[in-house]
């Protein structure tokens, strides 16, 4: 027994190089769909709007300035100089719909999307008062409305805001504080924001992995759909409604603006630190389309119960020996037990052409056929060739079905521990195990 325990760790060395391997093909694929999403476009964030409002204001600085005398004196003097002041959204409503589809590069597959959303609502008028502001400072011409997104190289037409009914382009570039990429609009004109006016902006991007809001708004309501059967929603926020089908989702998010770490309104040039780009993803919620368990994570999770094939089967064996006498020499548990561990290596070949289902029942039967078949010529056939035969596939059929269901994969592998315990305590009850090593010695 102790001669198969030390095979058990032999073999440790093929399945510890077959893991190798499965990581190096994992890191290729990982290169390959980086390299598909680095072109397309990564995760979006959809940050804003941000109404900016540039303003002077005065301050006393110390100078050096000619004196009466022609010389240089340091004087108290005073100065003039702009700062933006930034106003949040009354309400921000958010409409998504991302359509997902997978592009190739060699045999790698990458899940994509393409997405159209609009961000509307309403600016109440702004208040300046908080800030410290005189209405006569303000510069109403310089005022702009602006938003972040990660990444808007997939746009095919321009960003145009609808500012009170009036159509303004929007130019590349953002000025949300803390963010470069996005669109911003000047809004022009001398006439101050008396009132609360609407605005909406239509987006359409390409992404990858997932896309999230930011509750600039006090209130905040998004709904994003999607044909992805599998998405992840995260953030600091979940929706309030959501439906998930095999043909997409649909998701409904309300947030108030309490929810958040950031306020309403504030200036470049002081009450500011609170709004931060960390702050604001600290904020922000979404969805992220996961990618559905792939052929390399289920030979991963297979790969893990490995050991436990090698043990079940030499257990078997051993099992025969001790009830039935019937001897097995080492080469030969070596060699059933190389072919157990080529089953994990067909399965992540395979597994890249024809997808995991499709190898893994090749596999399968291939090592499943090969064992019995060679089990024959030391086994002496019939009953107990069968048994090996039989046993392989419904090892490997439960093996399927736990990686499967992988809520429930740590629950079912418990069981079927506890059965395969509970066999071969029946199994070994009557056997007189210092009968046998006494035996095993006059023997030798």
């Amino acid at each position: 027994m102790l001669g198969v325990g030390a095979l058990v760790l032999v073999l440790l060395i093929p399945l510890t190089m077959i893991t190798g391997v499965l990581s190096d093909r994992l890191q290729r694929r990982n290169d390959a769909v980086a390299d598909i999403t680095s072109s397309w476009g990564r995760e979006q964030n959809v940050i804003g709007p941000v109404l900016g409002i540039p303003y002077q204001y005065k301050f006393k600085a110390v100078k050096e300035v000619p004196a009466p005398d022609g010389k240089m004196e340091r004087r108290e003097v005073e100065e003039t100089a702009t700062a933006n002041a930034y106003f949040l959204p009354e309400t921000l409503n958010v409409t998504g719909d991302a359509q997902t589809q997978i592009l190739h590069r060699g045999i790698y597959n990458a899940a994509v999307f393409r997405a159209q959303v609009t961000l509307a609502g309403k600016f109440a008028a702004p208040d300046f008062g908080p800030l410290k502001i005189g209405i006569k400072d303000v510069q109403w011409k310089d005022a702009f409305v602006s938003i972040a997104v990660n990444d808007l190289r997939g746009t095919r037409e321009g960003i145009v805001l609808d500012w009170g009914g009036t159509k303004r382009p929007m130019l590349p570039g953002s000025q949300v504080p803390g963010y470069t990429t996005g669109a911003t609009a000047s809004l022009g004109g001398d006439q101050p924001i008396a009132s609360e006016i609407a605005f909406s902006i239509p987006l359409d991007f390409n992404g990858s992995d997932g896309v999230f809001f930011a509750p600039f708004g006090v209130q905040n309501e998004a709904t994003l759909k999607s044909n992805w059967p599998d998405p992840a929603f995260r953030g600091s926020f979940l929706p309030a409604e959501r439906s998930v089908r095999p043909g997409g989702f649909n998701a409904t998010w309300r947030v108030s603006y309490y929810g958040r770490d950031y306020p309403q309104s504030w200036t470049s040039r002081g009450g500011n630190e609170r709004f931060n780009v960390q702050s604001v993803t600290n904020s922000r919620f979404g969805a992220n389309f996961l990618s559905i368990l792939d052929a390399y994570r289920y030979v991963e999770r297979s790969i893990k119960y490995g050991v436990l094939f090698l043990v079940l089967v030499f257990t078997t064996f051993f099992l025969f020996e001790v009830t039935a006498r019937q001897k097995i020499h080492p080469f030969q548990y070596l060699m059933v037990g190389a072919a157990l561990c080529l089953f994990y290596l067909l399965l992540l070949s395979i597994s890249e052409f024809v997808g995991f289902s499709w190898a893994y029942l090749i596999a399968a039967v291939a090592s499943t056929v090969l064992i019995t078949w060679y089990c024959r010529f030391f086994l002496g056939g019939g009953v107990r060739t069968l048994m090996i035969g039989a046993g392989l596939a419904g090892v490997y059929t439960f093996l399927y079905i736990t990686l499967r269901q992988q809520d429930y994969a740590l629950l079912m592998g418990a069981i079927a521990l506890f059965i395969v315990l509970a066999v071969v305590m029946y199994v070994t009850r009557k056997v007189d195990w210092y009968a046998r090593d006494a035996t095993s010695v006059t023997e030798n």
